[in-house]
């Protein structure tokens, strides 16, 4: 069972004992509708929707490079802090859970920056796709958390195919139907955060923290590649790199930057997270969205 869980990701879900996974099941019988034509059961909860979740701002640093665990902002979010997570131990810097808010289920897939810094790679991306496919095909609405400082690098991602395997997570994105609403947490970088649920691919409203940072790469890289030759002409080289670094992040990584290119349609109060996610969510219950009449897609394999 581990094998299958953590290495293989072939099981969903493992448990120690029989009474605890027939206990799971129930509780993810409850969360998914009867067929695909059916809209998940709603749930009466007394955690109010508009209940402000102050605990937030202390549980997400302002530092970027600063780890955290997202399973946290998720549990501060949903009603009553309880979320199923799938595939828990297998490609764990992304985390895909179903859980409910105001009553109503959605899948919430998040960047997990306590987990290889929150990157995509070849098993997260096919792990966020499944389950973005899962939630589709089920009419559960997506919720996705953004904290991602892009691809893994490596030798070993590039012979294994990262870019055909992260254009699995972008095709799913583009194929779903269901409502969709991203949330930018801190960072977004590069085309990890394009397949993220992007505006720039079909998201439906893009929301974002005040510290988030959307821009192809970090100040520092950025800085080093942009004014690379005004850096090697200084008398001062490290002087110049760190004033350059300042004013790339004043000018173009400002928090408000990205809603004034239109990449997100609000920058919103950390604590007021839960109540924004619900309050988009209700304008989108009605969202009717048609596929192309084809045979079927061409999806990367």
């Amino acid at each position: 069972a581990d094998v299958h869980a953590e290495t293989s990701g072939v099981a969903h879900f493992a448990y120690d004992d029989e009474e605890t996974c027939i206990a799971e099941v129930r509780f993810l019988l409850s969360m998914l509708p009867a067929n695909n034509r059916e809209k998940p059961p709603r749930s009466a909860t007394a955690d109010p929707a508009d209940r402000r979740c102050e605990a937030l701002l202390d549980l997400v640093p302002l530092d970027g490079s600063r780890p955290y665990d997202v399973r946290a902002v998720i549990e501060e979010l949903v009603d009553d802090g309880e979320h199923m997570e799938v595939h828990e131990r297998w490609a764990t810097s992304v985390i895909t859970t179903l859980a409910r808010l105001d009553g109503e289920v959605v899948g919430i897939v998040a960047n997990q920056p306590s987990s290889f810094a929150g990157v995509l790679d070849i098993h997260s991306s096919e792990k966020a796709a499944r389950f973005v496919q899962l939630c589709d095909a089920f009419n559960v609405p997506l919720v996705t958390l953004v904290d991602v400082p892009g691809f893994l690098p490596g030798v070993d991602q590039e012979h294994g195919g990262i870019i055909r395997h992260g254009a699995k997570l972008l095709y799913a994105y583009c194929n779903a139907t269901v409502p969709r609403v991203q949330v930018i947490l801190r960072k977004a970088y590069g085309g990890a955060y394009i397949v993220m649920d992007s505006r720039s691919i079909g998201t439906d409203v893009s929301l974002a923290w005040p510290a988030n940072e959307i821009a192809v790469m970090g100040a520092e890289g950025a800085a080093n590649v942009v004014f690379r030759r005004r850096i090697k002409a200084a008398e001062d080289p490290d002087a110049m790199r760190d004033q350059l670094v300042k004013e790339y992040r004043a000018e173009l990584m400002h928090p408000y930057y990205a809603a004034e290119r239109g990449l997100v349609d609000d920058v919103i109060d950390p604590a007021d997270t839960r109540s924004a996610l619900i309050g988009a969510l209700a304008m989108l219950r009605t969202k009717h969205a048609d596929l192309p009449s084809r045979k079927h897609g061409n999806p990367p394999m």
